[in-house]
């Protein structure tokens, strides 16, 4: 098939997936009938500003599904490499900490770990827990290589049920 009739075949596709009536659902209520909140099934994910840690730009995220978090970090390239910089990267092993807390409450815990950094993006998992409705966690996440100290990053997540 050449290229033009690729494009057309593609075209008349769109036009038919486009133009399929989408059923309508009748949204009617009455005045009398109480109308309760929709409920949150689905999960939330929260991630504080990045930060360069060793060389890397880093962040912590949250997961907010009802009344359980899951706190992590991740790691990933803080830009293009510079001209003239070898590629690939030589791998660097990191010292990661992860930590979090409700908001004027409990430790939820706290990860230390290693991991080697290549050049695709490292997921840091460390922390589920589950947090009472209304309360605020606070994460940090901090990176450290051989020759660089930390620059903790974090996030301040509301849990709303």
């Amino acid at each position: 098939m050449n290229r033009i009739a690729r494009i057309t075949a593609g075209a008349a596709g769109a036009v038919a997936l486009f133009a399929t009536p989408v059923p309508a659902f009748a949204a009617t209520q009455t005045a009398a009938a109480p109308v309760a909140a929709p409920a949150a099934t689905g999960t939330v994910t929260t991630c504080g500003w990045s930060g360069l840690q060793a060389g890397l730009s880093t962040k912590v995220c949250a997961d907010v599904t009802g009344d359980s978090v899951v706190l992590y970090g991740q790691i990933g390239l803080a830009g293009p490499p510079s001209p003239g910089t070898p590629w690939p990267p030589a791998p660097q092993e990191l010292l990661t900490r992860l930590s979090a807390d409700v908001a004027g409450g409990n430790s939820l815990g706290a990860v230390n770990g290693r991991t080697v950094f290549t050049v695709s993006t490292v997921r840091v998992d460390g922390i589920t827990a589950t947090v009472p409705c209304g309360s605020t966690v606070h994460a940090s996440f901090s990176v450290e290589a051989m020759w660089r100290g930390p620059a903790p990053v974090t996030v301040d997540v509301p849990v709303v049920c």
